[in-house]
């Protein structure tokens, strides 16, 4: 994961990190923190912890979001002081709603130049965004919004597994993830595991990104810690509770970054910054779902089929 961020995010690059309540790519963010990667306009369809945590470190210029959110456990202190105080300096917001945000990458895979929007009538955010627009419908004559493409330099998402080729399974809930990466000039996928190509193949429905949209395939257990990933790991609710005090205090959280994310190399010693005990309590137990039968043409050889 540390050669990808190096060799995909740059300075002043416009990253997506995406990921829907489970698979957020926590581990990934935390990289770009260590390498000190900086002016970046980071999307994302919820601002949660991590956004608050990439801004702290001052990763973040500007930021494309829909619905600031921590996880229903707090407040995001850092991102607030940005925006109502300036403090320590200002942050500049794109703000859409999450219907928006999903177009938005909709029409940037699609390379649409832009793509229309009902849900904006009656609301005030066109008010606050000069990029929501109104057009005449060329069908109807009436007016309807659009929103433009989003097309970021990268989009990076977590998922449960893929093979070494690049072809990501997800199970759970999806979020944008597929249109993001559509929608990138470059993408990086870290999983809880690298797996066989017949694992993969055996289960195909699950492909959600096949490996020609992929640049960079990275496993990464425990790298969406701590949000939850579906089958592996519950969500740290804990953790999403102590943040808000953590993140009110501007000197402590600047120190949890340095302990945590900056003083560790990488993310095998995040992990045991964070301790064995609590991601241990973090296991779930199996729930297999059922199987299929794909069905496969029958050979004559094989006798007859009944």
């Amino acid at each position: 994961m540390p050669e990808a961020i190096e060799r995909y995010v740059k300075d002043g690059a416009t990253v997506a990190l995406e990921g829907f309540s489970h698979l957020i790519p926590f581990a990934a963010g935390h990289e770009i923190i260590r390498q000190g990667i900086s002016g970046l306009t980071f999307c994302r369809l919820t601002p949660d912890l991590l956004s608050d945590m990439m801004i702290a470190a001052d990763c973040v210029d500007r930021l494309v979001c829909s619905f600031f959110a921590s996880g229903s456990a707090g407040s995001l202190y850092e991102v607030r002081r940005r925006i109502q105080s300036a403090d320590p300096r200002p942050l500049e917001v794109e703000e859409y709603s999450h219907h928006a945000m999903t177009l938005r990458y909709h029409a940037g895979a699609a390379r649409l130049p832009f793509a229309p929007i009902g849900s904006f009538v009656g609301s005030d955010i066109p008010g606050i965004n000069p990029d929501i627009r109104s057009v005449v419908d060329p069908y109807s004559g009436k007016k309807t919004y659009v929103v433009p493409p989003l097309n970021p330099d990268v989009t990076i998402v977590h998922a449960q597994r893929a093979d070494r080729h690049g072809n990501v399974q997800i199970w759970g809930i999806t979020g944008t993830q597929q249109e993001a990466v559509y929608a990138a000039k470059h993408v990086i996928v870290t999983v809880e595991e690298i797996v066989d190509d017949e694992v993969v193949r055996s289960d195909p429905n699950r492909t959600l990104i096949p490996a020609h949209a992929v640049d960079a395939v990275c496993e990464v257990p425990t790298g969406a810690h701590p949000s939850y990933v579906q089958g592996s790991y519950d969500r740290d609710n804990a953790f999403y509770r102590e943040w808000t005090p953590i993140s009110k205090d501007p000197a402590r959280l600047r120190e949890w970054l340095d302990t945590h994310v900056r003083g560790t190399h990488d993310h095998a010693e995040y992990l045991q910054a964070i301790g064995a005990d609590r991601l241990l309590s973090l296991r779930v137990a199996p729930r297999p779902s059922g199987t299929v039968d794909y069905g496969r043409r029958a050979l004559l050889n094989e006798g007859t089929v009944k």
